[in-house]
């Protein structure tokens, strides 16, 4: 059968954008009408949010408006997700402010140039699946975490306080904020105070209304109307731009050369894009029941972080509460998520003076509504109902994200995680001597091999005993000590496997350093229970031609009739 030219071949369909299923000749004039709803809604709710996370990472609030532009257009025409809407997210405000600090913006750019590379490399090396094990007490930390280095971060803003540079560690940007205090101003926090407020009310009694849009649209008609005395971003910014800056590479090619120092950022950006796109992918496919392709979605993380910072914006991922508002509002396609796009594009271009009213008091109150929907207050304290080492993982990386660093939190709190899992392991897996006298009765029509220890007479000088669980350089040690702990050296060792699933290469290694050990102690190995699968590892690495072909057997019966005819040989 003849293949269709125009298919994509099997191995490179994962990373066939979902917009071309729909383009492709697919697409309607019902499906448009959804989308275009659905993606003016969610270009009036990114529109705030787009310039309060630029602003809280210590840019001017257009960073945002480009990169809710040019990376939610990329994201939306070369993801993996139907519905996913890209653009900046509170995730990112801790380290591009952190960056700032250190390396300015020319900074932020290499960093962000080499995290898409990297999401590019981890999306061909079909990583998008792994990602997902990332576990929930570390993702929840550092997302508590930053949520109140942000709240930290717009208590100035909030009360109206004079600090001329507010310090980027959090216990002496508190220690800043309290020595302001004096330059408290009453008119800045009503306003603030106000804005929260009405998005409170919005939430809770019309809450189909978008109400960042909308309460910063009403704060602002009031202070534009009554002539209130606050910033504004006209007043701290100097406005914003009504123009889309065309692709270009800042002069950074010197901290480029130097690219092994900005790495472990740009493994911190690509880590966090990578997570919070495919949860956020995970969240629209339960709301609507569909299937996203993870790497075609890195792919386009990737791509979009590129184009981002090429069109002076920042840093980008999927964002949760814009795509699923996506969904919402009944988008279909990923041409809502273009539209979005375009629909920030023409506030940009004919409505920047309007935008540039808006109070930064205002913004700062939209900031702490985001940072409480961040912070999963719900979520953080029923974690610790979780077991001991999951709620050291949660403390760690979130007083690490406060206190520290996030990159800091997300490489301690990766390396906890690890060692909790292999513990666990480590406890599920052992080396048990097996009972004649009291055989273990089976469970399983499959596993009656158990029973037939209680049809054999172990010979003298025969030891039998079992490796239950995976083994790996968990339960390597416990191998080793074996026969140091036996009173005497048996003549026969059966080294049961059959409760094996897999076997690392430490564990092959210390099966050989065990073979050495019988034949110094002149104790014969067998092995019994050794599947298929694990005979081929076993033969691959080099044991079975140490060991003897004929001394590894499938059941234990085999094992212990040849155990019997060695006993009885000597």
């Amino acid at each position: 059968m003849k293949r269709n030219r125009s298919a994509p071949h099997p191995i490179w369909h994962e990373f066939v954008p979902k917009s071309w299923d729909f383009l492709n000749g697919k697409y309607s004039w019902r499906l448009f009408k959804s989308d275009l709803a659905a993606g003016l809604t969610v270009g009036l709710v990114a529109l705030p949010l787009a310039m309060v996370f630029a602003i809280a990472a210590g840019l001017p609030p257009e960073r945002g408006l480009y990169t809710a532009i040019v990376a939610g257009f990329l994201t939306s025409l070369l993801g993996g997700s139907r519905f996913q809407i890209g653009g900046p997210t509170g995730a990112f405000v801790v380290i591009i402010y952190s960056i700032m600090q250190r390396n300015e913006y020319a900074g932020l750019v290499a960093i962000t140039l080499l995290a898409g590379i990297i999401l590019l490399g981890a999306a061909f090396c079909r990583l998008g699946n792994l990602i997902k094990y990332i576990p929930y007490p570390l993702v929840t930390g550092f997302t508590t975490g930053i949520a109140v280095v942000i709240f930290s971060s717009q208590i100035k803003d909030f009360l109206g306080l004079t600090i001329d540079k507010l310090p980027a560690d959090f216990i002496p940007k508190w220690m800043a904020i309290i020595a302001a205090l004096p330059t408290f101003d009453l008119i800045t926090c009503a306003v603030a105070s106000g804005t929260l407020l009405f998005i409170i009310l919005i939430r809770h009694f019309v809450p189909a209304l978008p109400w960042g849009i909308s309460s910063v649209a009403l704060a602002t008609f009031i202070t534009w109307g009554f002539h209130l005395p606050v910033e504004t971003i006209a007043t701290r910014f100097g406005g914003i731009s009504g123009t889309l800056p065309l692709p270009a590479l800042p002069n950074c090619s010197a901290l480029l050369q130097n690219w092994h120092l900005l790495l472990m950022d740009a493994i911190t950006i690509a880590f966090l894009a990578g997570i919070e796109s495919l949860l956020s992918a995970m969240v629209a496919d339960g709301m609507a029941g569909t299937r996203h392709r993870s790497n075609c979605e890195l792919m386009a993380q990737g791509v979009a972080n590129i184009g981002s910072v090429l069109c002076g914006g920042i840093p980008t991922t999927g964002a949760i509460a814009r795509t699923a508002t996506n969904v919402k509002t009944g988008g279909k396609t990923p041409v809502a998520g273009m539209i979005h796009a375009i629909t920030l594009l023409v506030i940009l271009l004919a409505f920047a003076p309007i935008v540039s009213q808006i109070s930064i008091a205002v913004l700062s109150a939209v900031l702490m509504m985001v940072a409480w929907n961040m912070s999963e207050i719900d979520h953080f304290r029923h974690l610790f109902r979780a077991p001991a080492g999951d709620v050291i993982v949660l403390l760690t990386t979130f007083f690490l994200t406060v206190l520290v660093d996030l990159t800091v939190a997300v490489q301690i709190g990766m390396v906890l995680a690890a060692f909790l899992f292999m513990k666990r392991m480590a406890d599920l897996s052992g080396v048990v001597k097996l009972s004649v006298t009291e055989p273990e009765e089976p469970e399983h029509e499959e596993e009656y091999e158990l029973g037939v220890l209680e049809h054999h007479k172990l010979p003298p000088g025969v030891e039998v005993y079992e490796i239950t669980g995976p083994f790996f350089f968990g339960v390597a040690d416990s191998l080793k000590d074996l026969l140091t702990n036996l009173e005497r050296p048996p003549q026969i060792f059966i080294l049961r496997m059959r409760k094996v699933p897999v076997i690392d290469a430490s564990g092959m290694h210390a099966l050989k350093e065990f073979y050495f050990k019988c034949a110094r102690d002149k104790t014969t190995l067998l092995l019994s229970g050794v599947a298929p699968s694990l005979h081929k590892l076993l033969k691959k690495f080099g044991v079975t031609e140490l060991i003897g072909e004929k001394q590894i057997f499938p059941t234990i019966e085999t094992a212990l009739q040849r155990a019997s005819k060695l006993v009885a040989h000597h």
